[in-house]
């Protein structure tokens, strides 16, 4: 098996994990694009390199190697995300799929330069945080959008970067990390209107719940300073 889609599947598991729970073959299927059965032969295959610890008919665990494996492909990829959005100016929209292509292909050397040219950066183009090179990873005091309640005012802190198409619908309505929002309505079929505070105003918006879905907020410190956006589209 190629180190790449070694590294693919473990970061698939890091990413699907949710506390002990095994990740289930058919979310890595959905997450990845491939059959269930193509995911069941593979996670044998990582089992025998002791990088997954199977559970049958349940799924599959990271051992403390393949989570360390995950974890730096994670740095790889949110490194050349804003080295692409910052250097080689590319919308936040295209450096995903660019960072998957090049993140298995970088040596430890170059990670470090990057690193040091980017001025050893906390965050991505998306707002998701940037392992540390001791592979620490900070926990993220943010949650979904839709878990806070009418009247809140919150801090977008990341969004989801898989779907350029989502990414470009909230970068049109004004929704980026560091945007303040107001949450003006929950609707009962899961539409949620938010009024962006930016240099573009404070005109509403409504979230379809899949969108909605895909942005995580924090708690506005009421002594913290509305800024707008962080990320100029």
């Amino acid at each position: 098996m190629s180190s790449a889609k070694a590294e693919d599947y473990i970061k698939a598991v890091y990413q699907l994990s949710d506390g002990e729970e095994p990740v289930p073959p058919s979310e890595i299927a959905e997450a990845l694009d491939v059959t269930t059965p193509t995911v069941t032969a593979t996670m044998k295959r990582l089992a025998d390199q002791d990088l997954i610890e199977r559970e049958e008919y349940k799924g599959s665990h990271l051992t403390e190697e393949g989570e360390l494996l995950a974890i730096e492909t994670i740095r790889h990829h949110r490194l050349l995300e804003l080295f692409l959005a910052e250097q080689l100016n590319y919308d936040w929209t295209e450096v995903h799929n660019e960072a998957d292509r090049l993140e298995h292909h970088i040596s430890e050397r170059f990670e470090t330069e990057l690193a040091a040219a980017l001025d050893e950066p906390t965050v991505d183009p998306h707002g998701s945080p940037i392992p540390t090179a001791d592979l620490e990873q900070s926990k993220e005091n943010d949650a979904p959008l839709y878990e806070f309640g009418e009247g809140d005012s919150v801090i977008v802190a990341q969004v989801a970067d898989r779907d350029s198409e989502v990414l470009d619908y909230l970068a049109e309505a004004g929704i980026t990390p560091g945007t303040r929002l107001e949450i003006n309505e929950i609707a009962p079929f899961g539409m949620v209107t938010v009024t962006p505070t930016n240099e573009d105003g404070d005109e509403s918006v409504s979230l379809p719940e899949e969108i909605a879905a895909t942005v995580r907020v924090r708690d506005l410190d009421p002594d913290e300073p509305d800024n707008g956006s962080v990320l100029a589209g």
